[in-house]
C-alpha cells in the first residue's frame, strides 16, 4: 500500500488575491473564515508551523509531495499525473511519458542539511 501526502503549496500573494476573491464574490463568501482573515497577517508563522510539521511527518514510507499550486487547474493535473504515475499498471511507453509529472509543479519534499534562523 502506497501513501501519498501532498501540500499543494500557494505564494502569500496568491493567497491574499484568493482571498480577495472570495469577499467579492458572493457564491464563495462562505468559504472564507475567522482564521483566514488573520492568514496574511501571520504567514511568516503559519510557515514557520509548516515547515516543522514537514520535518516531522517526512519519511521514506510516506513522504511529503509539494506541489506548486498558485495555477490550480495545473496543480490538480500534476498531482493526478503523480499519483497515476505511482500505481501500478500496464502502460505503454506513450503513456508512461505522458504521465511523469512536471518537475517544476511537482517536487518531493527535502529536509534542510541545515538551518540558520
Amino acid at each position: 500500500m502506497d501513501i501519498i501526502k501532498f501540500l499543494f503549496s500557494i505564494s502569500k500573494e496568491e493567497q491574499e488575491n484568493r482571498f480577495n476573491s472570495r469577499e467579492i464574490n458572493k457564491l464563495k463568501h462562505w468559504k472564507l473564515s475567522p482564521v483566514d482573515k488573520v492568514a496574511q497577517d501571520k504567514w511568516d508563522i503559519f510557515t514557520r508551523y509548516k515547515e516543522e510539521m514537514l520535518v516531522k511527518t517526512h519519511t521514506s514510507f510516506a513522504p511529503w509531495i509539494i506541489v506548486k499550486a498558485n495555477d490550480k487547474m495545473t496543480a490538480r493535473l500534476e498531482s493526478i499525473r503523480y499519483v497515476l504515475s505511482r500505481i501500478s499498471y500496464p502502460k505503454d511507453e506513450e503513456m508512461i511519458s505522458f504521465l511523469n509529472p512536471d518537475p517544476d509543479i511537482v517536487t518531493r519534499y527535502q529536509r534542510q542539511a541545515f538551518r540558520i534562523d
